[in-house]
């Protein structure tokens, strides 16, 4: 007989409320670039529905690392009583609590500059807009950052009053590093840190190979899209100024049919110093430059070429979630009726537990555009959510 997956409900401070395992469902996504959400539905005549509180942290099993806040819940009483008077609960992944602030530039700078691996530069913004922020009403007590290991390539980023989430979602869909938040029941602590998936397709000899196949048996309904409709490989990147009087630069270097080209506004990129007027003078050309480019390959990688596959994965198959594979991993996907052979990252973990068992579904791959709408998206939601 299957038995669900019990789930712990805790306080933010780490204070277990209670566990329950005994509810009409659990549906969960963790999402490597963006934020994963979680659905629930219980009687509210079960033991502990009482702790389902907004606020509150759900915990699936001993998993530290799958975790949620409530955000969300609404209850209905039908003319069968008892039996229909069920909790719908919905949380989001606890590094929802990131899109709660924005990136403030420091006293006396129009930008928070940053360079260095793309590991030091998410956790540079995180510490400054969370953990140690210049106005203490914007620090987060239950919030440590992991240290630094300065994985990832380098980067250079200039942010200005952005939602740091979305910053870190665009970060990295640009380095293809995940990140997180994760509970320390030592620490009595939430903890922020990035992760880096291991590559385990066909095409290295580094770990065993994951391959998943409707002809081996261990994956079925998928859905496979290829698609160049939001595809841009060209920028037109331009910076401050009007008219002729305007800088602007090219990014890319596709010709012919084969060249798809975008306009990229950038004003916002200043041609002076950050000092007071009296004191500001011209930026050298090469840092202008610089950081225009990067706005333009910036808005490229998030107009690329869509192609991702999503599948539900057979339990019983020849690999096992979490040991074999996990989120964030580079595996490869085949079905040889289609001719499709896919080496991509799986970027989405979504479990479902409801009386019939346990359901495993994946996406390889993403459509950026579409994710990063998804993004904000959520984030709205959230926002919506948090003041009602």
């Amino acid at each position: 007989m299957f038995m669900n997956k019990p789930i712990r409900i805790l306080t933010p401070d780490i204070e277990i409320l209670g566990e329950i395992s005994n509810y009409e469902s659990l549906i969960f996504t963790r999402s490597w670039y963006g934020i994963g959400t979680l659905e629930l539905r219980i009687n509210r005549h079960k033991n502990y529905t009482e702790t389902l509180q907004k606020g509150n942290i759900i915990i699936i099993g001993q998993e530290t690392h799958k975790v949620f806040q409530i955000l969300h819940r609404e209850i209905e009483l039908d003319q069968q009583g008892k039996v229909t008077e069920n909790w719908h609960i919905t949380a989001h992944e606890l590094k929802t609590i990131v899109g709660r602030r924005l990136t403030i530039p420091p006293a006396n700078a129009s930008y928070d500059n940053k360079s260095g691996a793309v590991e030091s530069v998410i956790k540079h913004y995180v510490e400054r807009n969370l953990i140690n922020p210049l106005d203490p009403r914007r620090k987060i007590p239950q919030l440590l950052v992991a240290p630094d290991l300065q994985r990832g390539p380098y980067i250079e980023r200039q942010s200005r009053f952005k939602n740091l989430a979305e910053e870190i979602a665009e970060l990295s869909l640009l380095s293809d590093v995940g990140w997180g938040i994760h509970v320390d029941y030592d620490l009595q602590k939430w903890v922020f840190d990035i992760d880096i998936g291991k590559d385990i397709s066909v095409n290295q000899d580094v770990n065993p190979p994951v391959i998943f196949s409707p002809q081996f048996g261990n994956i079925k309904d998928m859905h496979f899209v290829d698609s160049d409709l939001n595809y841009r490989n060209v920028a037109l990147v331009a910076g401050e100024g009007e008219g002729f009087g305007r800088r602007v630069l090219e990014v890319g270097l596709s010709t012919g049919l084969e060249r798809y080209e975008v306009f990229v506004d950038a004003r916002d990129v200043p041609e002076e110093t950050d000092e007071e007027d009296s004191m500001r003078r011209p930026r050298p050309d090469i840092d202008v430059i610089r950081d225009l480019e990067n706005r333009g390959y910036q808005s490229l990688a998030e107009m690329g070429q869509e192609m991702y596959l999503e599948g539900q994965i057979m339990t019983a198959g020849s690999f096992t979630y979490e040991l074999d594979w996990d989120l964030g991993d580079i595996t490869t996907i085949q079905n040889q009726d289609w001719g499709v052979t896919l080496d991509s990252r799986i970027t989405e973990v979504t479990e479902v537990y409801e009386r019939e068992g346990m359901k495993l579904s994946i996406t390889l791959g993403q459509s950026r555009p579409t994710l990063m709408s998804k993004i904000k998206q959520e984030l709205a939601g959230i926002q919506n959510e948090i003041v009602k």
